[in-house]
């Protein structure tokens, strides 16, 4: 048996976010030896999805000893302490999917069953109140987190909004400085190896070839390598989320608080977002093409800006769904060449982020063991379906009455791995997380709660604790949470005073 053969060049087609994210991570075998190249071309625009994050990429970028307050200010980029979702449950409602556990759970039973109790029984407040990201955020307030676990600081957890451009800016000179070579050019052409049919090379505009051993498709929608030219197939999911197109606007910011969260706004056809950065807004309506027209969902979304826009709003087409293969062959697809759940989430940034890490934890040998691929592939469906059913999750538990697409999903059939969440929570708020799920208990919790999917009852081992000792608990976690967030400082201060943009204005507080 002949040992193992090293890779010894690693080929990335793609910047943007996912390529330059790839390269960064990737520029640490550089040190083992092994050449890290990225080939773009600054005449093919990048889609600029992903300004809004979770909180993982914190590990990324401390993995990588980036400086937070550096990245903060050279990315213009703000907190994300969750999401705002309006109008999503029906028309005039709102709730908050806030980062961070709720309450905490007591002998052994988790919060939400308590706090299930005493809401029936008129003895507690809206599940929010109990946890200390929500309760900063409706505030605009935050402060960094604690280790100490007695401090209830230690109960904080963020992520960030930034400009993707300006990210994978950052990224690049990361990775540059790290031995990264960067090649300007146009792929012309994708030479395959005759005997097992890998990625041989590619060959750019003028004629020049770029050979590698393990090739990365970063390049969007398209996936050149990953489908262009290896046919690897698509799984569409458009039965389940039928929104096939976005339009995209930044807007001036309006001269008050940067909030501290991503908003979602339920529309007729769709739903918009507005991610608060310091210089710009970003903003942008996705949409079901069936229910409007792209001039109806541009026009919409113009109309319910709060700043000025500061372009003409940008159209993107996409489906829904992945590649059946991530990895196939000797080629790796990241980013949008690998698949798409629309942004609703913020996942986009970190399913890159696992991507790359997965592929790290699984590098090849020049064999190209069947082993690796396997499993990163099984783990990369596993991991994008399960993010797939908590967006499904946001439609189909809806009862509003304006559009025929919020109709439609409401009495869709739903994936069985969903239906079997639904069901659990609904008849006693039990809920299990499988094969290291992304999204916590909480998170499911409060899209389920917020959508108003409430459980019929509750864990049984709740009514073996004293009802008045658990009221007087949830009192106390609510009062100290609510003491906690009125002491931090304003979020735009906070950003002024630790990471002001570079050279940008930071829109400061009026009112």
């Amino acid at each position: 048996m002949s040992a193992p053969v090293p890779v010894r060049s690693v080929v990335i087609v793609g910047g943007g976010t996912a390529g330059w994210m790839a390269a960064t991570a990737l520029s640490r075998l550089i040190r083992t030896g092994v050449s890290v190249t990225l080939v773009e071309s600054d005449a093919i625009a990048t889609v600029g999805v992903g300004e809004a994050t979770i909180p993982p990429i914190r590990n990324f970028n401390g993995l990588l000893g980036i400086d937070e307050n550096d990245f903060l200010a050279k990315t213009s980029g703000s907190i994300k302490l969750g999401i705002d979702f309006v109008d999503w449950t029906r028309e005039g409602h709102r709730y908050t999917h806030p980062f961070g556990e709720f309450g905490f759970d007591i002998e052994g039973v988790k919060f939400h069953h308590f706090w299930r109790k005493l809401y029936t029984a008129g003895q507690a407040s809206w599940i929010e109140d109990y946890n200390l990201c929500a309760t900063a955020q409706k505030l605009g307030r935050f402060t960094l987190p604690v280790a100490d676990p007695a401090s209830v600081l230690s109960r904080l957890t963020y992520a960030y909004h930034f400009d993707a451009s300006l990210y994978a800016l950052y990224l690049r000179a990361y990775a540059e400085a790290r031995g990264v070579v960067r090649i300007e050019g146009k792929v012309e052409d994708v030479m395959l190896r005759s005997i097992d049919g890998h990625v041989e090379a590619i060959r750019l505009e003028g004629d020049r070839r770029i050979e590698g051993e393990l090739f990365v498709d970063c390049t969007g929608f398209r996936g050149l390598l990953i489908e262009g030219v290896l046919q690897t197939g698509f799984e569409s999911w458009k039965q389940w989320l039928q929104c096939d197109r976005a339009v995209a606007v930044p807007s001036a910011s309006p001269g008050r608080a940067i909030t501290p969260f991503t908003q979602s706004t339920a529309r007729r056809a769709g739903w918009q977002w507005r991610i608060p950065l310091q210089h710009r807004v970003g903003n942008g309506y996705v949409y079901c093409s069936t229910d409007i027209s792209d001039d109806e969902a541009a026009a919409a979304l113009l109309a319910n800006l709060d700043g000025e826009p500061l372009r003409d709003p940008m159209l993107i087409r996409f489906e829904a769904g992945r590649r059946k293969l991530a990895w196939n062959r000797n080629v790796v697809a990241l980013g949008l060449a690998s698949g798409f759940v629309e942004p609703l989430e913020s996942t986009s940034i970190h399913m890159i982020q696992t991507g790359v890490s997965k592929l790290m934890a699984l590098f090849p040998d020049r064999g190209f063991s069947p082993v690796e691929r396997d499993e990163y592939n099984r783990q990369t469906q596993v991991q994008m379906e399960q993010i797939r059913d908590f967006v499904i999750l946001h439609y189909h538990a809806n009862e509003r009455t304006e559009g025929d697409l919020w109709r439609r999903v409401r009495d869709m059939a739903v994936p069985e791995t969903l239906a079997r969440k639904l069901d659990l929570f609904r008849n006693r708020g039990r809920f299990f997380r499988y094969d290291d799920e992304l999204f916590a208990d909480s998170s499911w919790i409060a899209v389920l709660l917020g959508q108003n999917v409430m459980p019929a009852g509750w864990d049984p081992l709740a009514d073996a604790v004293a009802p008045a000792l658990v009221r007087q608990r949830l009192d106390r976690i609510r009062e100290v949470f609510r003491r906690a967030a009125e002491a931090m400082p304003r979020h735009e201060d906070w950003v002024a005073r630790n990471c002001p943009a570079l050279g940008i204005p930071v829109a400061r507080r009026t009112a």
